[in-house]
């Protein structure tokens, strides 16, 4: 269809070149009076509301011992997420020295409420009832004066990096960059649904400071898997059985080797992930340092999409 109008897809988390505060143009379909409302509140003309684009993986839990098991497993892997998913590295059409650009934009873009998106990395809850009373009542609370009709007062305005969807018993992870090919969104869902699992093995020691999680994704967000991992509790947290400092990205070939990555049908896409580094590294290395062939780099992206091969 985009062929005819002389155009293809683009893959990646961002578009490179798009101006939202001149292109945005605000969803006038279904569900039309959700988007004016956020509108309303938050002016949605911006990097972080209409240039972005995520892989969720909605993970299901039954009752509530599996769901709080899962939420803290979950919180622990979040900040790892752009040491292996980012793919925006381009803004405004150039390199801005960080290798997740969206996840750096998305997370301030609720800024005037504060208690919306937190600090991505959700807080540590114990039961269904502490998670309504810590997470959900609060930004309910704090919204009302902006949107008294009650249109936005849903679970889902919750924009922590993983959120509970208790309307379908899932905990939805919203932290990965959209890839340049689903052979690539796919093999990073599995390895990410895979090292949860494992991590929600109930004698896992799993109580870690949001405060020392919120730091190691914003190095991930700003270094992807360079970024090095000096707190000895999260990584002793993670089973990783090294006491020493590691790169993000040796922390995910850890749970690649241990938790099933070998074998496996992603196992080349991963391992070639793991080698060459994330799409946001292979861009800028491709890059040298000079923006003026990122149209060529993006075209070549393109041809990922529609080949679904591995840039």
């Amino acid at each position: 269809m985009l062929t005819d109008e002389g155009g293809c897809l683009m893959p990646g988390g961002m578009h490179p070149w798009m101006d939202p505060e001149n292109e945005t143009l605000l969803w006038p379909y279904g569900n039309r009076d959700i988007y004016e409302a956020y509108n309303r509140v938050f002016d949605c003309r911006g990097h972080g509301w209409s240039n972005l684009q995520s892989m969720h993986v909605n993970l299901p839990f039954d009752g509530e011992d599996e769901f709080v098991r899962l939420h803290a497993a979950i919180r622990l892997v979040l900040p790892l997420l752009p040491a292996v998913a980012a793919s925006s590295p381009c803004m405004d059409g150039r390199l801005t020295g960080i290798m997740d650009n969206r996840l750096a934009v998305y997370r301030n873009n609720q800024r005037r409420i504060p208690s919306i998106a937190a600090d991505i990395v959700p807080e540590e809850i114990g039961s269904i009832a502490e998670y309504h009373a810590k997470i959900l009542n609060p930004m309910y609370a704090d919204i009302r004066a902006f949107d008294p009709q009650g249109i936005l007062q849903e679970e889902w305005l919750n924009s922590r990096g993983a959120i509970a969807r208790f309307e379908r018993n899932t905990i939805e992870i919203r932290l990965a960059d959209v890839q340049e090919c689903p052979l690539a969104d796919l093999a990073l869902a599995g390895l990410i649904t895979e090292t949860i699992r494992q991590l929600t093995e109930p004698e896992r020691q799993l109580k870690i400071s949001t405060g020392i999680l919120a730091g190691v994704l914003d190095g991930c967000i700003r270094s992807a898997g360079e970024y090095v991992i000096r707190e000895q509790a999260y990584l002793d947290a993670l089973g990783v059985g090294v006491h020493r400092a590691l790169s993000a990205r040796e922390v995910w070939q850890y749970f690649f080797e241990s938790f099933g990555g070998r074998g496996g049908i992603f196992e080349p896409a991963l391992s070639y992930i793991l080698e060459e580094g994330t799409l946001a590294e292979r861009i800028v290395r491709r890059c040298d340092g000079k923006t003026g062939g990122l149209r060529e780099i993006y075209g070549e992206l393109c041809g990922c999409l529609m080949e679904n091969r591995l840039f």
